[in-house]
């Protein structure tokens, strides 16, 4: 059922020709041996996995879901996840990114990115189970003790292991302050936790060996609200004396949700009944040890974003060239035919471009930020981690929120190419929307995103972070400004980044009177500023198109085109999006609430 081909060429015209990867890697003296040959080889094995391992499980993981067993509180992943999770483990692809010390690969988190995209692609939900375990690693890496390092970092970094982020309860979502799960401290140095969790995707399966959650809980004298909160290590089975699964922990599912989609993934609550845990970081900071987690998962749903866009691209591109309807408006395209491939029609195409769009420049935005993560976790000069850092913590809620947005749009557009055989289960079309629609709301809703990154990200600095990187771009078109052949795309970048510059010291100045107007112009403002930033970026692969349009290489004149399609079409946004950021609070707050 439906098609997915690894994108590889896109990937390596972003990695190699827009970022040049490996010269930035040659500052990065972990990095400083990573070839192109050595890059492109891995896009290459993960692509044959991905594409003969685990797309031919996604849509019957879908249609078969997970199986939980109530006597043993145990779940059965579908049919083949078991078995591909094997040959991820055995292939090395959990420890692609990890550090060597934990017997890990070592390689770039640009690179595991764009494994990730592959991943995404092919199989969601699979995707879900190993993708956790990252965030688990990179946090317990960070806030660990060196006992925690040495047991469970190798295990994870293996894959052996998997873990997951346990933090929301049924009465708090995104408002962690409110919740109630308790630890007790034992007289061993441990804790016996004890409460419930929701919403905690791949916390119970069948394809590791053992689970290591990471929960958030109150300590017993700790303040109330989000400043009471400590993060502990909480294993399904608690580790021997050998490091290998032992007892049964006290932490167990108490039922899996029906879910409107990502079927193959376990969504789980997590009844902790006196489980034994022990504290990561300091306590009391849980909150601030547990972001580490959060960040990385924020990205990670990017990803699926991308995954989703790129995926249903293809098949609604092949449907298109395939299926005939009608006759083109101006006449007869396929006289031979009883009828013209719709592919042929205007709006058909406008579907299509706006998937095809949205996918590259979201390959090209995160394969960006990844390589940021690499600046910031590698560079020997402080100055420049740091920057990276600031760089990495102002797009983060970009990533997130307009990614996976542009998912919704896309996987909707893809299905509407189908017309009535989209929205029917056998081409799994569908599946693609249901799936897309979870990566707007876990991990941070949307609106937390944008309020993250206006109210926190931007504001709370006076808008540095923003600075920094809007000189980027100005750099970028007073280089260009006076090219010919580059005004229509550097005109309107330019345009926007002053436009985004006034509308931020808009919004800035009516929050010192109301905090509300934040609130009511958070959604489109981080819009505004992911246009801003795919502008950047389609101007910048227009620049290497224009210069090689004439190399006979047609993927030059695709990515020309596309980036035209992009500023004509997708970029008009940003006006009817300022306009309603700088509309105000009012016509919002003005209702009486007994009145809706």
């Amino acid at each position: 059922m439906g098609q997915y081909v690894a994108p590889i060429r896109d990937m390596q015209f972003v990695l190699h020709e827009l970022l040049n990867v490996t010269e930035e890697f040659k500052n990065l003296p972990r990095y400083q041996e990573i070839d192109a040959d050595i890059i492109n080889q891995v896009l290459e094995e993960g692509a044959k996995f991905t594409q003969e391992v685990l797309f031919p499980l996604n849509h019957s993981g879908d249609r078969e879901g997970c199986h939980y067993d109530k006597e043993t509180k145990t779940v059965t992943t579908p049919k083949g996840f078991k078995q591909a999770y094997k040959q991820y483990v055995e292939g090395g692809w959990a420890a692609l990114a990890c550090d060597a010390e934990y017997g890990g690969q070592g390689l770039p988190v640009s690179l595991n990115n764009s494994f990730y995209e592959m991943l995404n692609s092919s199989n969601q939900a699979w995707s879900m189970y190993p993708g956790l375990s990252h965030g688990a690693y990179e946090c317990l890496k960070e806030h660990g003790t060196d006992e925690q390092k040495t047991v469970y970092l190798p295990k994870l970094a293996s894959g052996e292991w998997t873990g997951t982020m346990c933090l929301t309860e049924a009465h708090c979502g995104t408002d962690l302050g409110l919740l109630r799960s308790k630890a007790e401290p034992q007289g061993d140095g441990s804790y016996s936790i004890t409460g419930s969790k929701i919403f905690i995707s791949a916390g119970e399966h069948d394809m590791s060996a053992n689970i290591i959650h990471l929960v958030l809980a109150r300590l017993p004298d700790a303040p109330t609200g989000s400043k009471g909160i400590s993060l502990f290590l909480v294993p399904k089975f608690l580790p021997d004396a050998s490091g290998n699964p032992g007892e049964r922990n006290a932490i167990a599912c108490g039922a899996i949700e029906e879910k409107m989609g990502i079927h193959g993934n376990a969504t789980c609550q997590m009844n902790l009944d006196g489980a034994k845990g022990w504290l990561i970081g300091q306590p009391n900071k849980g909150l601030n040890a547990m972001f580490v987690f959060m960040n990385a998962a924020r990205l990670g749903v990017g990803m699926q974003g991308l995954g989703l866009t790129e995926v249903a691209y293809q098949n609604a591109l092949v449907y298109a060239k395939d299926r005939i309807q009608m006759r083109s408006l101006s006449g007869p395209k396929a006289p031979d035919r009883p009828a013209d491939p719709i592919i042929v029609h205007p709006d058909v195409r406008r579907m299509l471009l706006t998937a095809k769009a949205y996918a590259e420049g979201a390959r090209a935005f995160t394969s960006y930020v990844a390589l940021q993560i690499d600046r910031e976790l590698n560079h020997p000069d402080e100055e420049v981690r740091k920057e990276a850092a600031d760089e990495v913590a102002l797009l983060t809620p970009i990533v997130k929120a307009f990614l996976t947005d542009n998912a919704w749009i896309s996987t909707s557009e893809a299905l509407q190419v189908y017309g009535g055989h989209g929205y029917i289960a056998e081409w799994g079309m569908e599946q693609y929307v249901r799936d897309a629609r979870i990566n707007m709301i876990y991990e941070g809703t949307n609106t937390v995103q944008s309020l993250d990154l206006l109210g926190r990200k931007i504001l709370m600095d006076n808008g540095a972070k923003l600075r920094k990187f809007g000189e980027k771009i100005k750099s970028f078109v007073e280089e260009h400004g006076l090219s010919e052949e580059m005004s229509e795309f550097v005109t309107p970048l330019g345009e926007l980044g002053d436009k985004v510059t006034k509308l931020t010291m808009e919004i800035g100045m009516k929050a010192f009177q109301n905090q509300d107007e934040v609130g009511a112009a958070a959604v489109p403002y981080l819009r505004v500023a992911g246009h801003l930033v795919f502008s950047y970026f389609f101007a910048q692969m227009a620049k290497i198109a224009l210069e090689k349009k004439d190399s006979g290489d047609r993927f030059y004149e695709a990515k020309l085109a596309t980036a035209r399609f992009y500023f004509a079409r997708l970029y008009p946004e940003t006006a009817m999006l300022i306009r309603q950021a700088r509309s105000g609070a009012s016509n919002l707050l003005a209702l009486d609430a007994e009145l809706f």
